[in-house]
């Protein structure tokens, strides 16, 4: 008797697999790499004029020329502070989600970037200039729980309540607030996040049927 199906070790999705491992190591290699880039686009800032690249770049809702912030926003930040807070959550979260694969990493990022960047710039204060990668970081927390539920992938799930547990704290930013930070942000990444999980879930795979050969002492 004979089965089909390919080396369970070479299953990146599998937890505890060496290709599992390997595709976490990766994951946590890219994400650490987009850091300095941030930080390199925070000394731009500071050095062709403080602020002056979060007003050309950042989103300003109910405005066109604030329109473009959708896409450019979440590079920048208001200061090495707002920088300092998002960078070690982005490589946390950002870690997971890209060991899950790169292409629906990348989709769901975009995605991410288009629920949270548009719906801010509907519904958010006109008189304000909304940057930072929080939006994003929020949506790869929902795109890990919703994940983990719609896979029923029980290490995202995992992953997603240990991450809950270290950032309970920043929770409440989902909701209204009259602190200086866009709550509708981080919410409609969330949501945004939630529905990329949705959009591109991996398949379950039924296993490979078993394969029957008869023998001669099988035979009438």
């Amino acid at each position: 008797m004979s089965y089909g199906g390919a080396d369970t070790q070479s299953d990146p999705t599998k937890f505890g697999t060496e290709a599992f491992y390997a595709s976490l190591g990766r994951a946590f290699v890219t994400m650490c790499a987009v850091i300095p880039f941030l930080f390199l686009v925070e000394v731009i800032d500071r050095a062709i004029g403080r602020g002056q690249l979060d007003v050309a770049g950042g989103i300003i809702p109910h405005h066109l020329s604030g329109l473009d912030g959708v896409l450019f926003s979440p590079f920048l930040h208001a200061g090495w502070d707002h920088l300092y807070g998002n960078a070690v959550p982005l490589i946390l979260v950002g870690t997971f989600a890209l060991a899950g694969g790169g292409r629906r990493f990348i989709w769901s990022t975009f995605v991410i970037m288009l629920v949270s960047g548009l719906g801010v710039w509907f519904v958010g204060d006109p008189n304000s200039v909304v940057v930072g990668a929080s939006g994003v970081i929020f949506g790869y927390l929902g795109l890990l729980l919703t994940r983990g539920l719609v896979e029923r992938s029980w290490w995202n799930l995992g992953v997603a309540a240990f991450i809950g547990l270290l950032y309970w704290y920043q929770l409440y930013n989902i909701l209204p607030t009259d602190q200086p930070i866009s709550w509708q942000g981080h919410l409609l990444g969330l949501l945004g996040g939630v529905l990329a999980a949705i959009l591109f879930r991996r398949k379950r795979v039924k296993p490979a049927a078993a394969v029957y050969t008869p023998t001669l002492h099988d035979l009438p």
